[in-house]
């Protein structure tokens, strides 16, 4: 297939690299089950749009999203009757299913298991034999899903993004000292007019030791400031931006520039009405509003937050054949680049475009909401009863 742009509308491209290394052999025997065709060439690689106007007008226009987890039963009956074993990870993050096949789930299961993402922030299940055209199935049922101008995909099965960090290497070499690629905290595609909703990672080929992902929750990292903090920063926007770049068509000396846009710092997920700290160090530019000294010391404390306070974070341990589920809404994640190049790690990805970042003031904390609050959080919010004048038993 030669190589094309996303769309018939961008004419100014860059031819894109061409890639020689051989496939890891899992990989090669599950595309070859699943009908793509390698002849010519793995992965494909579109025209990379050279503008950075062409890039803006790309899913442009505004899409009405109905969140899956919205509609879907609160018990999630149809899903857990289903499955042999449910395990959550932690007390506040990640969530493992057992018995279950996503390519076999019914609508009902469906909207369940996005309304489990979206509560648990992450969800993994092992052993799926699942096809990128089942896979990229799956996300058009959580939303319009996301073919990007320029990154690797599955030939043939457009919106299906390969995840090989051996590809990375070769434009960006690693080390111990310098992991790079996706070993750095990030949320993907804050900078879409309606950003990511879920993210589908299904990894084929693992190495026997490393290669582990971490997760973190917005909703502990919300709930892990002060109150008067939260207030200071709730209906606060910041940019956000594109992890590439590309020239601007009015003023190309000027050289490359990344697609931004403003939203929420906090916002609130349709599907359980939580409020949700929305930043990331890779993507989140600057607060609106603010100096840039104020801003970066503001950004900085949010992220080490986000980043450095372990009971709101899940690490995990891929085996061949699981699929990872997140919610980029709510969550911040990070890839553990400490096989060093040994073996080999592929996956495919499938990400669903979810609804415009919107805030709440009268959203709750997931705490306050699964009434998780002790007594000095109730105090600290306001939600105590006066101690001075109680006299209940």
């Amino acid at each position: 297939m030669a190589p094309a742009a996303i769309e018939a509308s961008i004419v100014d491209t860059v031819e894109p690299k061409k890639d020689t290394l051989a496939l890891p052999e899992p990989a090669r025997q599950r595309l070859i089950r699943s009908g793509v065709d390698l002849t010519n060439g793995y992965p494909y690689r579109p025209l990379v749009p050279l503008y950075l106007q062409d890039v803006y007008q790309l899913r442009s226009a505004e899409r009405i999203h109905e969140d899956a987890g919205a509609r879907a039963d609160k018990s999630k009956k149809n899903l857990f009757s289903a499955a042999s074993k449910v395990t959550d990870l932690t007390a506040h993050i990640g969530t493992e299913i057992e018995g279950l096949q996503l390519k076999d789930l019914t609508p009902e299961q469906r909207d369940e298991l996005a309304l489990l993402i979206a509560e648990r922030s992450v969800v993994f299940l092992r052993d799926q034999d699942i096809s990128p055209q089942q896979q990229r199935e799956l996300g058009e049922w959580f939303g319009e899903v996301e073919v990007h101008p320029q990154v690797p995909q599955v030939p043939g099965v457009p919106g299906v993004t390969v995840i090989w960090p051996d590809l990375q290497a070769q434009d960006l070499p690693a080390n111990f000292r310098n992991p790079g690629g996706a070993s750095r905290w990030h949320t993907d595609l804050v900078h879409e007019r309606q950003p990511a909703g879920i993210t589908h990672l299904h990894n084929d080929t693992v190495p026997p030791v490393g290669g582990d992902t971490l997760w973190a929750s917005g909703y502990g990292a919300y709930e892990k400031l002060s109150p008067e903090f939260r207030k200071f920063i709730d209906g606060k926007q910041a940019v956000y931006r594109s992890a590439h770049a590309y020239l601007d068509r009015e003023n190309p000396s000027a050289g490359p520039k990344f697609v931004e846009r403003v939203h929420p710092l906090v916002r609130v997920h349709p599907a359980t009405g939580w409020k949700a700290l929305w930043v990331n160090r890779a993507l989140t530019t600057r607060i609106v509003g603010l100096d840039k000294a104020e801003s970066d010391l503001i950004l900085n404390y949010l992220h080490d937050v986000y980043e450095k306070n372990a009971d709101i974070q899940a690490r995990f341990r891929w085996t061949a054949g699981t699929s990872a589920l997140w919610d980029n809404r709510i969550t911040i994640h990070s890839a553990s680049w400490d096989y060093e190049g040994k073996y080999s790690r592929h996956g495919t990805r499938v990400t669903s475009l979810a609804e415009k970042p919107y805030f709440d003031s009268k959203a709750p904390t997931r705490r306050q909401a699964l009434g998780l609050l002790d007594e000095d959080e109730k105090e600290a919010l306001g939600l105590a009863r006066d101690r001075v004048g109680d006299h209940s038993p």
